[in-house]
Parts: C-alpha cells; sequence; structure tokens
C-alpha cells in the first residue's frame, strides 16, 4: 500500500464514480479500476460495494478512508513543515555559550530575531571547554569560545575581539590615573570570578613577573556580581571588556589602561562543516557575518578554516 494507491481511493470514495475519479486524476477508468483491485488484493477485504452503482463504501472502506484521509493530510503537513524550515518560518537553534561569551551574541540574536521571528532560540550555558565535543556531538548547532578548539572536524570564525580591563568605582585613587602600572597595583584588592580561566592564570603569571603581589581578596561566581561589587566600592577587578561597556558608558566604573598588562582575545563561532549545519544555523552564521560589517570595531567575521 502506497499514497498513489490511497489518493486513487480517496477520489473514488469522494467521486462516488470511477469514471468521475478518472477524470478528476487525469488517468483512465481502466487505470483507476486496476489500481483499486489491487488494493483490495493488498487489504484483503472489498472497499466499495460493486452492486451499488454509487459507488458506496464498505466496512473496511469505511475504516481505511479515515486512516487514508489522516495519511495524506500527515504527508502535506510534512512538506509544509519542510519548506516552512528551508523559508526559515520554523525550526529551532541551539548555540553553546558561558557568562562571558553570550554577551557577544546579544546583538547577532536581536538582529536575528528580527530577520527570523519564528525561529526558537536557545542559548544553552556550557564551560567553554565543553562545548567543542556539544557541537561535535550535536548536542548544540554553535557554540561561542574564546580559544581556538583546534579540532580538525570543526569550522570556525573569529567574531569580536575582546581585551581584560581594569575596572575601578569613581571614587578610586585611580580612577583618575591615566595610566597605571602593574607594579602599583600590589596594594589593591581585587574581586575575582571563581572560575579559573587561561587568562587568569596569565593574569597571576604577570604579577609574577613583576614581583607584584596579587590579593584576590574576594572571589564570586559571576561577571554580573563582580561589577555591582566594585561599583560599591569593594576593590577592583580585571573583567573582559565586552562585560563592563554599559557601566564605563554610565559612569558607574571607570576603566584604567595598566602599561604591562594587555591580553586581547578572540572570540569564535565555532560550527561542523556548513553542509551538516540547519537552514537556521547557515542563516546565523549570515548574520553573524552582516552584524560585523555593520557594527565595525570590535566585531569581525574572520573565518579561519
Amino acid at each position: 500500500m502506497d499514497l498513489s494507491q490511497l489518493e486513487v481511493f480517496l477520489a473514488v470514495a469522494r467521486e462516488r464514480r470511477f469514471s468521475r475519479a478518472a477524470e478528476k486524476l487525469f488517468r483512465t477508468q481502466s487505470a483507476v479500476s486496476q489500481t483499486i483491485r489491487k488494493l483490495e488484493i493488498e487489504i484483503g477485504e472489498p472497499l466499495f460495494d460493486r452492486s451499488s452503482r454509487d459507488g458506496v463504501l464498505t466496512d473496511a472502506g469505511r475504516v481505511l478512508q479515515e486512516y487514508a484521509e489522516k495519511l495524506i493530510n500527515l504527508r502535506q503537513d510534512a512538506h509544509t513543515a519542510l519548506v516552512e524550515m528551508r523559508e526559515l518560518q520554523k525550526g529551532k537553534l541551539v548555540i553553546a555559550a558561558n557568562e562571558f561569551t553570550a554577551l557577544y551574541l546579544l546583538p547577532v540574536l536581536a538582529e536575528f530575531r528580527r530577520l527570523y521571528p519564528t525561529i526558537k532560540i536557545t542559548v544553552r550555558r556550557s564551560l567553554g571547554s565543553h562545548i567543542p565535543d556539544d557541537v561535535l556531538k550535536h548536542n548544540v548547532e554553535l557554540g561561542v569560545l574564546s580559544y581556538d578548539p583546534q579540532e580538525p572536524q570543526l569550522r570556525s570564525a573569529v567574531v569580536y575581539l575582546d581585551e581584560l580591563a581594569l575596572v575601578v568605582p569613581p571614587g578610586h585613587p585611580l580612577a583618575s590615573a591615566g595610566e597605571v602600572s602593574v607594579r602599583q597595583l600590589g596594594a589593591e584588592s581585587f574581586v575575582a570570578h571563581i572560575v579559573a580561566s587561561p587568562y587568569r592564570d596569565k593574569v597571576i603569571e604577570a604579577f609574577r613577573r613583576h614581583k607584584t603581589p596579587l590579593h584576590m581578596d574576594v572571589e564570586l561566581p559571576t561577571l554580573q556580581a563582580i561589577k555591582r561589587f566594585v561599583c560599591m566600592g569593594n576593590g577592583v577587578a580585571l573583567v573582559p571588556e565586552i562585560s563592563v561597556e554599559n557601566e564605563i558608558t554610565r559612569g558607574d566604573l571607570v576603566r584604567v589602561p595598566v602599561r604591562d598588562l594587555h591580553f586581547q582575545r578572540k572570540l569564535r563561532l565555532v560550527y561542523r562543516q556548513e553542509s551538516g549545519l540547519s537552514h537556521a544555523g547557515r542563516a546565523f552564521l549570515k548574520v553573524a557575518e552582516q552584524v560585523a560589517k555593520d557594527r565595525g570595531g570590535r566585531y569581525r567575521f574572520q573565518r579561519e578554516k
């Protein structure tokens, strides 16, 4: 039993005449009759009462009609869903990021939502070290990283250049300094993120190299908590610049350049080969590229491999 047979059966059931069904289907009456006979043989039951001129359905015919209509409608639903997916009217997109890298996504997500409002988006919080594996295992479609994963099966594009920024509250003695050295920070109390990272290790090494103590007296679990604590006048912090842009603009925090401390980070979108991406995934890459062109500055879209 295939869908083409069921379409012929439903046409006869609707038209109540083999001849009229044949006209609707642009087929000969003998071809329609032959299709119905094959279907009846396969089912093992007559579908139409041959003693009636009106093509009355038998009990088996009425049962098959109900299921045949469901199957034909389901095929149409599937076709419509696939068309909507190709035209980005339906679908979903799952992206992995951590607390820091998720900040890059915000303007790109806003533009993507403007263009494709019916696509459901989930940004899944994940440790950066886990994201390449999540992408390769199809747990997520895209990931945002602050390092090159060195996975031959992954493709990547540099999408943002960030750097660590020293921020202090407006009333802090260093707030008016044009620039400071690492040695000048030896007496400061730093508010740090509780999660270790390669850049934290680089900062520790820089202070050690300059023979300067690094006092990390408070460790907090989120960037938001760190920013608020420093705004309250509780020490200083080294945080990703992207995370404090608004606070610096409002004057809640002051960024102080550190002469001996320049750590730039490349943020990357990582993904499987584009042939393995969904329509929504490929569209997101195009939006990220356009956002980089429109915004400029630290935004960019440079494919690496």
